[in-house]
């Protein structure tokens, strides 16, 4: 099926009981035995299986292609639990250009416990087989990168990661599975803040992992997903299932946008650079066109100066919220290395753009009126 029929049926599951065309939420936090002690069906208590949230793994799965889906309570959440799949002296391979929630995680609470890690640019094929050892167990990319829209050849490096004995993860969160399924390129794991794309209204905070094999490692984080309970609620499941219906509609119109705004602002004279992976002097242009269907709606803007002259760009447009967060129906920007704080590495000058459905005539307008202040 193309991907929008996809989206449309996977969570598409009318209530066996009712007929009802969107089946109902399952809010209860227990279930009732019958006479004999038995479950009337597979679930017991909430927190390890609810029938709304498995409603929304089993389309996850489906959206990737995979085995089986989890759904977590957050993106940090979901890549915490994976974390603690793994042993103390285990070593993790991770994206240099990645969130900094992930690199912030391995620091602060996963080092000191005794797994270590080693960050390298994914692009650079001998840093990252220099950087695998034989105590990795996990090889880490995002692609494209946060904030950089840096691209990883997920072919190569999952082999590299295979060929040690590894496990190769995808952060797919940006390219979302209406452009890139990491699955195809041998990937075995998928992360994805559902807070993004696939709910895409800025209203649900959620993650997922989706693994291409139903195997030991996954049922090990399937039994601490229970444990630990960092679980959404099922309201914020339906939410997040109710978002994925439009996503493909919602990513090819936010595309088509983006790359009308990155032509506008390549060249511009207060530009330095922009970071956008459907411009044709891209220099991982191959690549995308070998693993994506599309650039996606992210993009990042250098202007010409440093943080002074960034913050009094944003502080001029008014159909950009200023505000944390991406892939939702509104069009935001944010000056990444104040989020990111004092350890930041992201360059100063550096605003991340997250694209909208706002009329594209309308936000070029927008830049172009905040950009003519700078010069």
């Amino acid at each position: 099926m193309h991907f929008d029929t996809l989206a449309l049926r996977a969570t598409h599951q009318p209530d066996a009981t009712t007929g009802a065309v969107i089946p109902p939420i399952y809010l209860s936090t227990t279930f009732a035995r019958n006479e004999a002690n038995e479950l009337s069906a597979n679930y017991g208590y909430t927190r390890p299986n609810n029938p709304t949230r498995e409603a929304l793994e089993k389309a996850l799965a489906a959206l990737e292609g995979g085995a089986v889906g989890m759904a977590f309570a957050s993106g940090q959440a979901a890549t915490m639990t994976l974390f603690q799949a793994l042993r103390p002296g285990d070593h993790v391979v991770l994206s240099a250009d990645a969130y900094y929630g992930t690199p912030a995680l391995l620091e602060q609470v996963f080092h000191p416990w005794g797994l270590t890690y080693t960050r390298v640019d994914m692009r650079d094929l001998d840093a990252v087989q220099q950087s695998i050892h034989e105590n990795t167990r996990v090889v880490w990319c995002e692609t494209p990168s946060n904030p950089m829209l840096a691209i990883t050849d997920l072919l190569t490096i999952s082999s590299m990661a295979h060929d040690a004995g590894a496990i190769c993860i995808c952060d797919n969160t940006w390219a979302t599975p209406a452009l890139q399924r990491p699955f195809d390129f041998n990937c075995d794991v998928v992360m994805h803040s559902t807070t993004k794309y696939l709910s895409g209204h800025s209203d649900v905070l959620g993650g997922a992992l989706i693994f291409k094999r139903d195997n030991e490692f996954a049922q090990r984080i399937r039994t601490l997903q229970g444990l630990s309970g960092a679980v959404p609620s099922p309201f914020d499941c339906w939410l997040i299932s109710r978002g994925i219906k439009t996503l493909g509609v919602r990513v090819r119109a936010q595309t088509a946008t983006a790359q009308a705004i990155a032509e506008f602002l390549d060249g511009h004279p207060a530009v330095e650079t922009i970071h956008y992976p459907g411009l044709p002097n891209h220099p991982d242009r191959a690549i995308i066109q070998q693993q994506m269907n599309g650039p996606g709606a992210m993009l990042s803007i250098q202007v010409k100066g440093g943080a002074d002259e960034a913050l009094q760009f944003i502080g001029k447009l008014h159909l950009f919220t200023r505000a944390t967060s991406l892939g939702g129906v509104e069009s935001l920007i944010e000056h990444r290395a104040s989020v990111e704080g004092p350890t930041s590495a992201t360059p100063h000058n550096l605003l991340r753009v997250s694209v909208g459905l706002e009329h594209a005539e309308d936000l070029i307008a927008d830049l172009a009126q905040a950009l003519d202040a700078l010069r």
